[in-house]
């Protein structure tokens, strides 16, 4: 990854104090590279940057200024907005922060020669798939603000890839699960202000926290009637970020889905995590969401071919046992 022979990358990790930002720096940091967090904690926390990382508070709009000092290596952008139901009713603040925003930092890349990016995608640019496992190839037609918002940034890095000879790798996540102990006795977790994710509702239902799981839909074309989703441990995630920017190469722009390639209903989510608590954790159904897909499971051959990387924690139980031990 070093571009200068002296074994130690400088990088930039926008949105590095939120939940997948903070576990990619703090690898990052592990692996002995120089990391610059920039973050404006509108949805992230101080105490999330690792220890040994530079943190800057500022919006990535300001990433010229953190870039101008010179020295970096490459980019791992995580700093966006990503609740659906927000985006929705918002969707001017989606495309300012999420694409306006990538403008700016690519924009500042190009400018101080920076030209290797890894840019943090979704499953949400697919929509409803037509087939699943989701292949990149597959049709991308997202269904509400924030999907078309994070494919409008690849649309926008293969351009730059093409004109300014941008190194880029988009990593489409399905569902990020768990938390991540770190070597200096650290764990970094899941702490969204508003939680939309199944893992950690269910394990803030088993804490003792408000209301019954509800579960929207029971009569899916499924093993058990509920939604089923492909589930990646966010330990895996970080780790294939450090191979994508490993393997970005100047004037390509790739995009890898990532997942386990395996899939759980919602029910079957619930029943893990009743098993790790030793919690009866209550359940309500509800009416099917609208846009919901019955199945969203992702192929991850394409990742594991060109960078050779598969999940290591490919099981449900270890997700969810990291996830409620990270809970005290």
């Amino acid at each position: 990854m070093d571009e200068h022979g002296s074994g130690i990358v400088k990088l930039l990790v926008t949105g590095g104090a939120g939940y997948i930002g903070s576990v990619v720096a703090a690898q990052l940091v592990e692996a002995g590279h120089e990391v610059v967090v920039l973050d404006d904690l509108s949805t992230g926390h101080e105490d999330a940057v690792p220890a040994g990382a530079t943190f800057v508070r500022a919006p990535v709009t300001d990433a010229a200024g953190v870039l101008g000092g010179g020295g970096f290596d490459g980019v791992l952008h995580f700093a966006a907005k990503s609740l659906v139901g927000e985006s929705m009713a918002r969707p001017g603040l989606y495309w300012d922060a999420n694409l306006g925003g990538t403008l700016a930092l690519l924009e500042a890349m190009r400018v101080a020669g920076v030209r290797r990016i890894v840019f943090s995608s979704t499953a949400a640019v697919y929509g409803e798939p037509e087939r699943t496992p989701i292949l990149e190839t597959d049709p991308t037609l997202p269904t509400n603000p924030y999907g078309a918002s994070k494919l409008a940034v690849d649309t926008t890095l293969t351009a730059f890839a093409r004109m300014h000879g941008l190194g880029a790798t988009s990593l489409r996540y399905f569902n990020v699960a768990g938390a991540y102990a770190a070597a200096d006795g650290r764990v970094y977790r899941e702490r969204h202000t508003v939680e939309t994710h199944l893992i950690p509702n269910v394990l803030a239902v088993a804490r003792g926290g408000g209301k019954p799981v509800s579960v929207f839909g029971t009569d899916y074309p499924t093993s058990d009637g509920t939604c089923v989703r492909d589930y990646v441990h966010v330990a895996d995630l970080a780790r294939a970020h450090q191979l994508a920017l490993a393997g970005c190469a100047e004037g390509t722009h790739r995009i890898y889905n990532l997942g386990s390639g395996t899939g759980f209903t919602v029910q079957e989510v619930i029943s893990v995590c009743r098993e790790v608590t030793g919690h009866d954790i209550p359940v309500v159904t509800d009416a099917r969401r609208p846009g919901d897909p019955a199945v969203l499971v992702a192929s991850s051959e394409l990742i594991q071919k060109e960078l050779a990387w598969k999940p290591d924690r490919a099981s449900l139980r270890e997700m969810v046992a990291d996830a409620w031990a990270a809970l005290g």
